[in-house]
């Protein structure tokens, strides 16, 4: 895999944090025209506006009306907005997650088959590449394709076409923990261990650790939320078996 934005938006983003970085943009200064800008980069002024907002985002631009853009920070120094906050506020949208695909994968570990475990294998190497590369999209689609492929194997249409029908916020809880580049290979460390407990169909092990990967992805984006205690900490809603009965009586 060429190591190669997977849109001209993230070669953009790519190419003016770079020079940013490495001074030849320093803070205080002030960017070329946009035209000349989406010119010397060869992308439109729509795409190149985006990417112009994900720097601002991430705190290394500042976008001034009628007088230009800034650099603000060598260095990105907060997150990524989130874009659907007029749908779904981004602690409801991880916790929604984490409740749908825990359960997701408990069943998934008992129906899964040994195409499906290969077919995890392949996407979580090429998730480690994509993210090796800082290929944003890529990785995020293949972390939007793993989680749904478990999703489909669960065999609950109801919780994938609620998952299905929320993809651009899917995919976008997914992006966001990227943006802590110190910590990008964390979600493959992670889908690597939801396959392992798929491979060995353990059930409760699989749901524990995609659990585990959407609280931990939720943390990176810098999101916390409340969590029920896991179902082993928790007493039993029922009795296991029935009472005896006295014979005598």
């Amino acid at each position: 895999m060429k190591n190669v934005p997977h849109t001209v938006t993230d070669a953009a983003i790519a190419t003016i944090r770079t020079r940013i970085e490495g001074g030849l943009y320093p803070v205080g200064s002030l960017l070329p025209a946009q035209r000349q800008l989406s010119e010397e980069l060869a992308i439109s002024r729509a795409s190149l506006r985006e990417a112009l907002s994900t720097l601002e985002a991430l705190g290394m631009l500042s976008i001034r009306a009628g007088k230009g853009v800034y650099v603000t920070s060598a260095q990105a120094t907060s997150a990524h907005p989130w874009r659907f906050a007029d749908q779904s506020s981004l602690p409801d949208t991880y916790q929604m997650r984490y409740a749908l695909e825990g359960f997701a994968a408990r069943m998934a570990a008992l129906a899964i088959s040994d195409v499906d475990i290969a077919w995890l294998e392949h996407n979580t190497d090429t998730l480690h590449e994509a993210l090796a590369c800082e290929e944003l999209d890529e990785a995020a689609q293949l972390d939007f394709d793993f989680h749904m492929r478990i999703v489909s194997l669960a065999g609950n249409a109801a919780i994938e076409s609620i998952l299905r029908n929320s993809a651009d916020i899917m995919k976008e809880s997914q992006r966001m923990p990227f943006y802590r580049r110190e910590l990008v290979l964390s979600t493959h460390r992670e889908h690597s261990l939801i396959v392992a407990a798929l491979k060995v169909r353990d059930s409760a092990g699989a749901g524990a650790a995609i659990e585990a990967h959407i609280a931990n992805a939720a943390q990176r984006a810098g999101v916390y939320f409340p969590r029920p205690p896991s179902p082993a900490a928790a007493p039993a809603a029922f009795p296991t078996s029935a009472p005896a009965v006295d014979a005598e009586k």
